[in-house]
């Protein structure tokens, strides 16, 4: 079944525990501030009912019809129509991911291959829940938020060690029919906008962390679940100042697990502590190609604005605007080739077609460590006036309004023109959605040392080491 944007909405409206600023939400779907998000996050909906756009939002099959991101991806074709899919639909919501379908579906075929792993040798039966749970959320065209990141406390204590253990999501109760949770987890993407919290573990945990080696999902109006919505990144209201973050809206929040009871046939992790980081390791492989994905439609958009801007300030023909374009479109494509390639280069896990780990951590380590490369040289295009010019309130004024007409002219263009131009360089570069977009470019879905890390541990470097001891006549075992 597939749902409307108006039977999506309805789901949202179930009481669950939102606050925004410290108040109380009754309905996130009428907030002032929070139904943006609502609105932008029903695209996805929006576009399965479009003729124009069904066949990429749309999977046919043996089952029916179902949204394509549940479509379990089997081979490297499956893997880059998802890839294509996620990055059409940024493109069309101009350049803001909905992330209300993508994250969720990374955890489940997670799930979907570690599960098996886990009941083989124990006898468990989590795979079976899984299957029931996505067949629940595909034949529902349900919407589902991933709470993975833990808030941690000290960092360099292990879970069990936390002064307070709450820092941790972690099952304080155990019962014939299900388990009781507690704990906090940090930056849950638009969890306010979601049908189902998947919930999963952070790290590589120890035996005696057994308790905190659990992953289960909860409707989002459980009771017991809070969500204290972030603002951050979205604060500006004139469309004329700020034209992406006065109409778009993501929304994160820290999920809050008191006493939350989960049923067992929920459960797909409990106290297996072996399986806790093999199956954090997996989800990511899945959640990082659907993250290079969703980057090059805001690449595009610096590129194009920058190339704007150049034209509309004379300097189009400078060299050194030239080279700051040049390196704009190998970053872009350098990103957008790797993830092509992690999908044509997949490993096959429990029949699932997993992105390549190496070449996603690349795209993602390129695009992280060079984003603030790409603002400094779209600011330096664009020029000063994206943070020192009149506002909306001048251009509205009659006695502001015919200076600015006057001497606010770019090459070519008539004043408003350039100053629409600037309003987007300094809404992604220089307002509070371009702090919030440089800093989640470092830390969302994982840190620069993260991706290092796991490059590193998903390379052999044998056969290199191999080569360089042959052509330097160094024998296998050290000797000449």
């Amino acid at each position: 079944m597939l749902r409307t944007a108006e039977a999506y909405w309805q789901g949202l409206r179930d009481g669950r525990e939102v606050y925004w600023r410290g108040q109380r939400v009754e309905d996130v779907t009428a907030h002032p501030a929070l139904a943006r998000g609502a609105r932008h996050t029903a695209l996805d909906f929006h576009l399965a009912e479009d003729p124009a756009h069904r066949s990429l939002m749309v999977a046919d099959g043996p089952d029916g019809s179902h949204s394509r991101y549940f479509h379990i991806p089997r081979t490297p074709a499956d893997l880059r129509r998802r890839n294509e899919l996620i990055e059409t639909v940024t493109r069309l919501g101009n350049s803001f991911v909905p992330l209300v379908k993508e994250i969720g579906t990374d955890a489940i075929f997670a799930v979907m291959i570690v599960a098996p792993a886990v009941d083989r040798p124990a006898g468990t039966s989590y795979a079976r829940r899984v299957e029931a749970f996505y067949r629940h959320c595909r034949d529902r065209d349900l919407t589902m938020a991933v709470a993975q990141t833990d808030v941690k406390g000290d960092r360099s204590l292990r879970p069990h060690q936390q002064a307070q253990p709450d820092t941790y999501v972690h099952v304080v109760e155990r019962r014939s029919d299900g388990i009781v949770v507690r704990g906090a987890k940090a930056h849950t993407t638009n969890a306010v906008y979601a049908d189902e919290i998947i919930v999963l573990p952070t790290r590589a945990l120890g035996r005696e962390d057994a308790d905190y080696a659990v992953a289960f999902a909860v409707p989002a109006g459980t009771k017991g679940v809070r969500y204290l919505a972030s603002p951050r990144g979205f604060s500006a209201t004139s469309a004329f100042d700020n034209p992406l973050s006065s109409q778009y809206q993501i929304v994160e929040s820290l999920t809050i697990f008191e006493d939350v009871f989960v049923p067992m046939e929920r459960v797909f992790l409990l106290g297996e502590w072996q399986a806790a980081g093999l199956l954090a390791k997996t989800f990511v492989e899945f959640h990082r190609f659907t993250a290079v994905s969703y980057k090059p439609p805001l690449l595009e958009l610096l590129i194009g604005a920058a190339a704007l801007l150049a034209d509309y300030n004379g300097i189009a023909s400078a060299g050194h605007v030239r080279d700051k374009l040049v390196q704009l479109v190998m970053y872009l494509e350098t990103v957008r080739g790797l993830t092509h390639a992690a999908a044509a280069e997949c490993a096959m896990k429990e029949g699932l077609a997993v992105p390549n780990v190496v070449y996603t951590n690349a795209a993602k380590y390129h695009f992280a460590a060079h984003y603030h490369d790409a603002v400094r040289a779209v600011q330096d295009i664009a020029g000063g006036l994206t943070v020192t010019g009149p506002v909306e309130d001048d251009w509205n004024a009659p006695e502001t309004r015919a200076a600015m007409e006057r001497y606010l002219v770019g090459a070519g263009v008539d004043a408003e023109t350039r100053l629409r131009a600037m309003n987007l360089v300094r809404d992604l570069t220089a307002s509070d959605l371009g702090g919030y977009l440089e800093v989640l470019a470092i830390h969302a879905e994982g840190s620069l040392e993260a991706q290092k890390l796991t490059v590193l541990m998903d390379t052999d470097l044998e056969p290199y080491k191999a080569y360089a001891r042959r052509l330097a006549g160094i024998s296998s075992d050290g000797g000449r």
